[in-house]
């Protein structure tokens, strides 16, 4: 017995050994050399799609950031914490700090290309008073250095007593932008105090006794840190940063396990991406600067399995994250609804954020094809193409309700704009060791590894004509791995969510103007790789195929079944209002076969191609007639003002809508009075405000169907809350049915009422509640109707009880 043991052990290691040398480890785990990105810095330019967006970054949409910082209070908040100024702290949230934050670096990113002595001078003088605010031991969030208690619901008592403080948010924030602003400049004015603040936070958090025990809260800081260590070369960065990523999912110190912050179990033990999607995106981003740089490929495979869900079932066509307003996140798997679509702006560059960070860790294609959807897709269209108006959300459907902001009292999203646009040519090559990655077709010269310039000119994204010449400055033999997207490579994203529903058509690659014709055993992991010896003047001629492609998803995603999306290289359309004769898009069917023409539009959008063909259009009388409609890139919509709008087209129609004629509760305005938070408050001091949802005339499914505007009372549990129509002119009605609204979400419990009243507005203006009235029900799935005794009035109103530690809500409420 005892001497088979060794022979088993032998056994074991020739086999060991027998697999290394006949197959490879995969190559995320192999990584000889780190893939290094290309600074933004040796990127320039020159293309008719991006440089005139970051050209209006940089004139206009930074300094109206800077203007909004300065009207909404933001750096008197830094000028009274450096007592240069006496006040009260300005603005509602703990985390405004980062507003200017944000645009600052923007600012630096626009610097480095586009030097502005005007601009610098005002950095300089900015950040002197961020740098004055700054307290003696690194500290530096204003709100709580000026004592406002009337945010302590946020932050507390005193420093880093709660974890979603936004303390550490304000400072991951804070190291990201006096990073760029060093890199940028060279000074280490900003960056000094970045580094203070940063070793006061490796002071006070960590595994050891006498420091705080939790995770950062609001990721970002993990993302800062890694960037920090990796300008200073100082472990403690990283050290911490990996500290903040093993804590997420402990619960230690007490602190309160929750999938809004991806803390409800250890990251290692995760495998769906859930909560709120920035800082999903966030601590994923941060997760994968880790893995890379410490080599933990634990957490990477972690990452893989979470990448997975939210690519194979929870991203949106536009490369945009988080279906639900509650909580600014993530859904079930495969609810992708459209009209009712967050994918907030911030998510969508998130994404960005994390999908090139897995890039940079395995070089794998699939991870730039999305990356890109979301840069041509969901991340620009956060931004109106004149600067200086913006989404929060960005749904895929709108009936018009919808329009662009000039900003807002939660202003992360403009401010995050700034700075990535800015920063978009840093995302277009990497190397590793000689090798040279490009990413992204982009026209415009970069220098790359020190000594090779690489010039590329085309009109992609119009265009999929890409003619690159690389000019090394001595000939050297090197491999440059050109991306073949995988929209032309009949995938429009690397999983089963979204299929094409026409064949693709070939892409063609030549070197030197010789065809390279076995494509598929130059390809690696999405890329065609062209090792040779590079001499000055090389050409490189792609041709990827631009035809316009139609777009199917799973059959899970109920809201867009019998649909399909328009997309033409890596950009997706819409139909807008504006563009059809009838200025609506909800009755229009573009079928599979129909012919779609695509043509360039110089004087449109600031320039774009757009999509024409033939429709049929569903009329009220049931028949349907041919009619011409015109198509344009989602990311352009809403810059003519706001109407109708939709990326998923019925491609039958069975499911087109026709709007129905208008009725007493659609022409009425709606208000919701939300009961104080006090429980003790008078019924009197509740809010009204103008609200919308419950009139819009689509017909829900179910109580859980949230795929269309609905009304509900957001952190409210157990309390009577109100919602009233107000009507165009007096009605006489005797009948209302009501479709209650009832799904389960990590940010409240949506439930049918305990019980509700309903109420009509006398002559006198006085609510009285309606007589003779039949049951008031609160089934699920179907309309309640309530019949009373007529009564001619200007106004109804709906009073529910919520049911004890539940809130609720309503989807539709007829009135006739």
């Amino acid at each position: 017995m005892n001497k088979k043991v060794p022979l088993l052990l032998i056994g074991g290691v020739l086999f060991a050994l027998q697999i290394s040398a006949k197959s490879k480890l995969p190559v995320d785990l192999q990584r000889p050399e780190p893939i290094k990105e290309v600074s933004f810095t040796d990127v320039h330019l020159s293309d008719v799609f991006w440089s005139p967006r970051i050209e209006i970054n940089r004139t206009v949409t930074i300094p109206y950031a800077f203007h909004e910082c300065e009207v909404n209070g933001r750096f008197d908040n830094f000028a009274i914490a450096a007592g240069l100024k006496k006040g009260e702290q300005r603005g509602d949230f703990p985390f405004d700090d980062t507003d200017p934050y944000k645009v600052i670096e923007g600012a630096s990113y626009s610097l480095a290309v586009h030097y502005d002595a005007k601009l610098d001078h005002y950095l300089d003088s900015v950040i002197s008073i961020i740098a004055a605010a700054q307290e003696p031991d690194g500290y530096l969030t204003t709100c709580v250095t000026n004592k406002c208690y009337r945010l302590s619901g946020w932050w507390g008592t005193h420093k880093w007593e709660k974890l979603n403080s936004h303390e550490l948010y304000n400072s991951g924030h804070l190291i990201e932008s006096a990073i760029a602003h060093y890199k940028a400049t060279g000074k280490k004015t900003f960056l000094n105090v970045a580094i203070k603040n940063a070793n006061l936070v490796c002071k006070t958090f960590g595994p050891h006794p006498g420091q705080l025990h939790r995770p950062s809260g609001h990721p970002i800081v993990e993302m800062a840190l890694c960037k920090l260590y990796k300008v200073t070369n100082d472990k403690k960065y990283l050290q911490t940063a990996k500290y903040f990523i093993e804590e997420t999912g402990r619960g230690t110190d007490g602190h309160q396990l929750s999938e809004y912050s991806q803390d409800h179990e250890p990251i290692l033990k995760q495998d769906e991406i859930v909560g709120h999607a920035v800082r999903a995106g966030y601590l994923y981003s941060g997760v994968a600067d880790v893995s890379t740089l410490t080599g933990d490929t634990a957490y990477f495979h972690a990452l893989k399995r979470i990448w997975n869900n939210m690519a194979g079932k929870k991203l949106y066509i536009t490369g945009g994250m988080g279906s639900r307003a509650e909580g600014e996140g993530f859904g079930p798997n495969y609810e992708l609804n459209n009209m009712t679509a967050y994918a907030e702006t911030c998510a969508s560059i998130a994404n960005v954020f994390w999908n090139y960070r897995m890039f940079l860790a395995t070089g794998d294609a699939k991870y730039v094809d999305v990356y890109e959807r979301a840069l041509y897709n969901g991340v620009i269209s956060g931004v109106s193409l004149s600067g200086n108006r913006f989404f929060y959300d960005n749904p895929l459907e709108s009936m018009g309700q919808h329009d662009r902001s000039p900003w807002f009292g939660c202003a992360c999203c403009p401010g995050n704009i700034t700075r990535f646009m800015a920063s978009v040519p840093q995302y277009q090559y990497a190397t590793q060791g000689k090798n040279i990655y490009v990413n992204l077709y982009i026209q415009g010269k970069a220098k790359v590894n020190h000594n090779i310039e690489i010039e590329q000119k085309t009109n992609y994204p119009w265009d999929g004509k890409i003619d690159v010449t690389v000019n090394p400055e001595k000939s050297g033999k090197f491999s440059i791995l050109f991306r073949i997207p995988g929209w032309a490579q009949n995938s429009p994203v690397p999983t089963n969510l979204y299929t094409f529903a026409d064949a693709p058509q070939p892409y063609v690659v030549k070197v030197n103007g010789h065809q390279l014709l076995n494509l598929s055993s130059e390809m690696q992991k999405g890329y065609v790789v062209v090792n040779r010896k590079w001499k000055h003047g090389d050409r490189v001629e792609i041709t990827l195929p631009m035809s316009v492609r139609r777009v199917k998803a799973n059959n899970n995603v109920e809201d867009d079944r019998g649909k399909l999306a328009l997309e033409r290289g890596p950009v997706m359309y819409c139909l807008e209002g504006i563009d059809q004769k009838d200025s609506t898009v909800f009755n229009k069917v573009i079928t599979e076969t129909a012919p779609i023409k695509a043509q360039y539009v110089a004087n449109k959008l600031n320039g774009i191609v757009e999509l024409s063909g033939q429709a049929e259009e569903l009329e009220k009388d049931g028949t349907v007639k041919d009619v011409p409609f015109r198509a344009i890139p989602y990311s352009t919509w809403d810059n003519r003002g706001p109407g109708q709008m939709e990326v998923w087209i019925p491609s039958t129609p069975a499911y087109a809508h026709i709007a129905p004629e208008p009725t007493i509760a659609s022409k009425s305005k709606t208000f919701s009075y939300q009961s104080p938070i006090q429980k003790d408050a008078p019924e009197s001091s509740a809010v009204e405000g103008e609200t919308w949802g419950v009139n819009d005339q689509w017909e829900p499914r179910c109580s859980s169907d949230i795929s269309k505007p609905y009304q509900y009372w957001w952190l409210k549990e157990g309390t009577p809350e109100s919602i009233s129509y107000q009507f165009d002119q007096p009605y006489t009605v005797s009948n209302v049915q009501v479709y209650w609204l009832d799904f389960d979400f990590y940010d409240g419990d949506f439930r049918i009422p305990e019980y509700w009243r309903l109420y009509y507005k006398d002559e006198s203006g006085k609510w009285k509640e309606v007589q003779n009235h039949s049951a008031y029900g609160v089934a699920k799935d179907c309309y309640n109707s309530v019949d009373f005794k007529p009564v001619k009035t200007t106004g109804l109103k709906i009073v529910a009880k919520l049911q004890k530690g539940k809130s609720g809500g309503i989807i539709e409420w007829k009135v006739n």
